[in-house]
């Protein structure tokens, strides 16, 4: 077989949804009015923090990553997919795909980090009240968000680079919607079980890691609520934490059945759905769930009105 010339094919066809081609107009209208959504949902959440100093508090200041990172996340890929449906041009350059693959893992594993870091200020928040400004100083909540970006692009250095390394067949076409690790290495030549072992560690190792993180963490806000002697109190911690959980089911649930589930349990066409919820459908829920969920911005007039009286706590005041 005709090993990859960067010099005679310098790009890669992406055939996106080719069982779909037939609906391509529908798909782009729909998909455009999601990203645009997603992009007003998530800038307004990141404006609001912004304006109300009262919302100046280390669960916004993540939140504010949060949407900040779904803003470049959904940007990755959606803009080439909506380009794919438009124009019929599938081609994406070697370079290009391989700057999406960087940009895409990095901000996903980003994004892993950044909601562990979540559940462990909602642990303090929850479980040590009375120290939670002290804990959480803006010192320590701003460092936790340097290092979860740090972190982030530096893992995905690993599968990148590795899969980059990789020789390549004559074939060019990628069965997918964007440049991810399962299309890139199925055009490869000779054994990548190296590759695939090392690829499938660091992905699965980072996904399990951060979740079994934020599984820790609940089972110990799950204690303390139990604790709690009035039932206010926890219904309030519960709703709390609520909207975190709905976040961290969409983002973990499809993240582990892609990159942690063996291949050969689903297939490709199923990998596209999976990769299409946290790629895109999760980023436009993320603003959707926060907003509904939080009491303080569906109301910051009135936050502002009472929390001068009160301690910047957590979303709202637990009675432990």
């Amino acid at each position: 077989m005709e090993i990859f010339n960067q010099t005679k094919w310098n790009y890669f066809v992406l055939e996106g949804f080719v069982e779909l081609e037939n609906y391509s107009s529908a798909m782009f209208i729909v998909f455009l009015t999601i990203y645009i959504l997603t992009l007003i949902g998530n800038m307004l959440i990141i404006l609001v923090v912004y304006k109300d100093i009262n919302l100046h508090k280390p669960m916004y200041f993540f939140i504010v990553n949060l949407s900040f990172l779904e803003t470049w996340y959904v940007t990755t890929t959606t803009p080439k997919l909506l380009m794919m449906l438009l124009t019929k041009d599938k081609k994406i350059s070697f370079y290009w795909c391989f700057a999406q693959l960087y940009m895409f893992h990095g901000l996903g594993i980003t994004e892993g980090i950044v909601l562990s870091v979540m559940a462990v200020d909602r642990f303090v928040a929850i479980c040590k009240p009375l120290r939670y400004n002290i804990i959480m100083s803006t010192r320590v909540y701003r460092n936790l968000s340097l290092m979860c970006w740090i972190n982030g692009f530096s893992i995905a250095i690993i599968p990148v680079t590795l899969t980059s390394l990789v020789p390549l067949c004559g074939s060019y076409h990628l069965y997918h919607f964007f440049c991810d690790l399962a299309p890139l290495l199925s055009l490869a030549c000779g054994d990548i079980t190296v590759t695939v072992t090392i690829n499938r560690f660091v992905g699965g190792f980072t996904t399990m890691f951060n979740l079994a993180i934020i599984i820790l963490v609940y089972i110990n806000i799950t204690y303390s609520i139990i604790k709690m002697k009035t039932k206010s109190g926890r219904i309030k911690a519960f709703s709390t934490c609520s909207s975190h959980l709905t976040v961290v089911t969409l983002f973990f649930g499809t993240a582990c059945i892609v990159y942690a589930v063996p291949k050969k349990t689903h297939s490709v066409d199923t990998d596209k759905l999976y990769a299409l919820v946290y790629a895109m459908f999760t980023p436009f829920l993320n603003p959707i769930i926060y907003s509904l969920r939080n009491r303080e911005f569906n109301t910051p007039r009135e936050s502002m009105r009472i929390a001068k009286d009160k301690p910047p706590l957590f979303i709202c005041e637990l009675d432990i």
